[in-house]
């Protein structure tokens, strides 16, 4: 599942992450790859000197990587109210994910709607 974020929300997000440059240099990836979640999270990995396995639904393996912390309620419940500097930060500081990696795996778990993303986890665990 592959997500086009439009312009106007990249725009909010360079809005909402004003104070973040590592944020914003994923947004211009974003937005250099026409919206393409998926092509500038892989851009991006490269970037950050990792090597994506594969071109396919890499977001999707790297942000399930980091369910156990993104679930959290504290985390996903900031993550229910959007993409905020303080989401970033505590999901940096939870795990090892450079900002401009964090970035859009936010803004997945964000479209993919946080409910959605963390019931696998919460159904393993009940």
């Amino acid at each position: 599942m592959s997500f086009i974020i439009m312009p106007e929300e990249i725009e909010q997000y360079r809005t909402d992450l004003a104070d973040y440059p590592e944020a914003l240099n994923a947004l211009d990836v974003l937005e250099d790859c026409e919206g393409d979640l998926e092509d500038a999270s892989i851009t991006l990995a490269i970037q950050s000197g990792q090597e994506p396995d594969t071109s396919e639904r890499w977001i999707d393996g790297l942000a399930k990587r980091w369910r156990h912390i993104i679930c959290q309620a504290d985390l996903k419940e900031s993550l229910e109210d959007g993409l905020s500097g303080e989401v970033l930060t505590a999901l940096t500081s939870s795990t090892d994910l450079p900002t401009r990696l964090a970035t859009p795996v936010a803004i997945f778990v964000i479209k993919t709607r946080i409910e959605n993303f963390c019931k696998p986890l919460e159904e393993k665990l009940h």
